[in-house]
Order: structure tokens, then C-alpha cells, then sequence
């Protein structure tokens, strides 16, 4: 079992743009003190549900605040990004963090960021796959051209290239320690053998976030890991997993691989841990409704297409039923019970929920001194 914190620098009503990311850089140093496995960061543009434009780039910080913690992006949203710009930045975080950057990436929403960016509606509506797929070959490649309806380049040399080993960065001279001194533990690549199919043999681990059913298509014919949504209970995930299979076996590929990649599988969710189950849903209703409300409705889409946003009370409520929110033991039996229903080992869980600082560094030492040691 594998736990990470998903951290969507969420701004709850009355907090400063400067608070939230505060909170973020507060939650990432307590979730690697807590011994958590990693930290995933979300980007969003022009709304308060998350005030992160760029996930990459808070995790260029949050690499070089941490030693051990894996930082992942959940998710770099493609559709308004240049697949060779995210390629070359998520090189430059797997060469210098020693392998502890993974890339999430995923299509996004008919947002009005596309007409911002320039990408407009069919980079999300039709250009995914010509999108993943020039960015995968930058990731795996030495030289990379492109002949696409959306990108159209000559050959040129890929620098620095994710394909070269990762090292463990020389942490002492970071440190200001002298030659020979302790050192902090440094966490190493998960990912051993060879590498699933759709990346080369090294570079940073690549997951999609699946949303539907195209979206597990795609991610089973490239061979990637998927990133589950918070929305999804276990008979959701158990649909797409087999889904996934199917896709998978279509292809050709062979069951070995198959289940190294299922193992990368990641799956969203929401951790609140307290001494009383109606504590912990007291704490996510009194505050998340409105954060969703204040957030998700200042989304604005890019052709006017009607938008019906979910009840922020009943999604809260729903959240609470699907994910580990309660005492130590109800947390790490949900986490369990899902382990054990849909093989998913890796989870990313949104642990701010309470909107408050002291409280998300709380909850974080929590998950991690009370229900980690429920999963080994």
C-alpha cells in the first residue's frame, strides 16, 4: 500500500491566494515527515477550487523542499499545454530530484482556458491522443519530430533527455553538510525491470487520468498507469479496471506486463481522520460545500454550453460514504476494503478538506502515525 496526499491548493472562502499555497508547501514537508509515499498536485486556471496554474512548477519547488517524498502532478492538463514544454520540464525534475517526479497528465475540462491559451476546444475534444503521444516520444527519444494536425516540427535533438539515468543528487552539498556527514534517506524510483510500454526504459513514470471510457482506452494502448477520480466508488473503479484489461489483452500485450503496470494504478480519494466518524464528516460538510460551491462555480466554459454543477452538500456526503473519513481504524479498513475489491495499492488522498492550515498538517500527521502502520 502505497499513500500519498493529493493536495489541490484548494481556496476555501476567506483565504488569500498566498494562504492556500502556504498551506501546500506546509502539507508537502508534513506528509513526508509523516512518512506518507508522495504528494500530488493539481492545476487549475482562472478559478478559486485551486489557485496552482502550474503543477510542474510547484513541484520543482516542493522537490527541492523535500529529500524523500515522491511529487507527482494530478494532473498537467494537456490540452493547454505544448507536449514538448511539459516534456522537457518534467525531464529536468526526474534528472534533478534522483526519480522522485512521476507526471500526471489528463485532458482537462471545455474550459474557458483553452481560448485563453490558444489551443481552443479541439485540443480537447479530438487532440488527446496526438498531444500524449508526441510527449511520450519526447520523453523516450533522443531526436523527436512531429507531423500532426496540431503539431508540425522538424526532427531536433531532446535535451536533457529523461531517457538517462536519474541520479541521486549530491544532497550534502545542498545541505551545506561536510563530505562524509549523515545524510537524509533518499527514496528511489518505485518502478524496477523493464518499463511499461508507451516510455522508454528510464524517464519519469507517466499516469492518465480516466474519466471515461475512451480515456482507459487510451491509457491501455499506451500502456499507462491510470488516475482514478475522487467520484468513483469501488464498482466504478472495478468497471474501468476491466475495461482497462480488455483494452490491454486487444493489443496483443502480455499478462506479466499487465500487472506491473496495474500495480501504478492510483486511485483519488479523501482522508479525514478523527476520533469519531461524525467528527470527521462534521469537518468535510461544515467546510467543503462551500469551497466547492465557491470554487467549481466560478468555472466558465469555453463555447457557453450549459454546465449543471453537482449539489455541493450531497457530493460532500457522497465523498464522506466512498473514502476513508472516521476513526484510524475505519480509514485504513476502507483503504483496505478497497485494496481488496479492485487490486488499486496507490492512493492520492485529499487530505485539506477542512480548509483550515494547522488542521490539513494535523490530518497529515494523523494518516500518517495512526493508519499507516494499520497497512503494512
Amino acid at each position: 500500500m502505497r499513500v500519498g496526499a493529493f493536495l489541490l491548493s484548494a481556496q476555501f472562502p476567506g483565504q488569500t491566494h498566498a494562504e492556500v499555497l502556504d498551506r501546500t508547501v506546509g502539507a508537502t514537508t508534513a506528509a513526508e515527515r509523516a512518512g506518507l509515499d508522495s504528494v500530488w498536485l493539481a492545476e487549475h486556471h482562472f478559478v478559486p477550487y485551486g489557485v496552482c496554474p502550474d503543477a510542474a512548477t510547484l513541484a520543482a519547488l516542493l522537490l527541492g523542499r523535500t529529500r524523500r517524498i515522491g511529487v507527482g502532478t494530478a494532473v498537467s492538463v494537456l490540452s493547454t499545454a505544448h507536449p514538448v514544454a511539459l516534456g522537457e520540464q518534467a525531464a529536468l525534475l526526474h534528472l534533478t530530484s534522483g526519480g522522485r517526479f512521476t507526471l500526471g497528465v489528463g485532458r482537462g475540462g471545455p474550459w474557458i482556458d483553452l481560448t485563453v491559451f490558444g489551443s481552443g476546444l479541439p485540443a480537447y475534444e479530438q487532440g488527446f491522443a496526438e498531444r500524449l503521444d508526441l510527449l511520450l516520444r519526447w520523453l523516450r527519444d533522443a531526436r523527436v519530430g512531429a507531423n500532426g494536425p496540431q503539431f508540425a516540427f522538424p526532427e531536433v535533438a531532446v535535451v536533457p533527455r529523461a531517457g538517462e539515468p536519474a541520479r541521486p543528487p549530491e544532497l550534502s552539498s545542498w545541505l551545506g553538510l561536510e563530505p562524509g556527514a549523515p545524510r537524509p534517506p533518499h527514496r528511489l524510483p518505485r518502478q524496477r525491470g523493464d518499463a511499461p510500454a508507451g516510455r522508454g526504459p528510464a524517464g519519469p513514470p507517466v499516469v492518465v487520468a480516466c474519466t471515461s471510457p475512451g480515456g482507459v482506452r487510451l491509457a491501455a494502448e499506451r500502456g499507462l498507469p491510470m488516475l482514478l477520480g475522487m467520484h468513483s466508488g469501488d464498482e466504478d473503479k472495478q468497471q474501468m479496471l476491466e475495461l482497462y484489461r480488455t483494452a490491454w489483452r486487444a493489443g496483443g500485450r502480455g499478462e506479466e506486463q499487465l500487472a506491473r503496470v496495474e500495480a501504478e494504478h492510483v486511485a483519488a480519494g479523501v482522508a479525514q481522520v478523527e476520533d469519531g466518524t461524525a467528527t470527521a464528516r462534521a469537518t468535510l460538510l461544515r467546510s467543503m460545500p462551500g469551497w466547492f460551491e465557491y470554487g467549481l462555480g466560478a468555472h466558465r466554459t469555453v463555447d457557453g454550453r450549459e454546465r449543471r454543477m453537482r449539489d455541493p452538500h450531497e457530493y460532500t456526503a457522497l465523498l464522506c460514504d466512498l473514502h476513508a473519513v472516521g476513526t484510524p481504524r475505519q480509514c485504513a479498513d476502507k483503504l483496505l476494503a478497497t485494496a481488496e475489491r479492485t487490486g488499486i495499492r496507490r492512493f492520492a488522498l485529499l487530505a485539506e478538506g477542512s480548509g483550515d492550515r494547522e488542521a490539513t498538517l494535523h490530518n497529515i500527521a494523523r494518516l500518517g502515525s495512526e493508519v499507516l502502520p494499520q497497512l503494512s
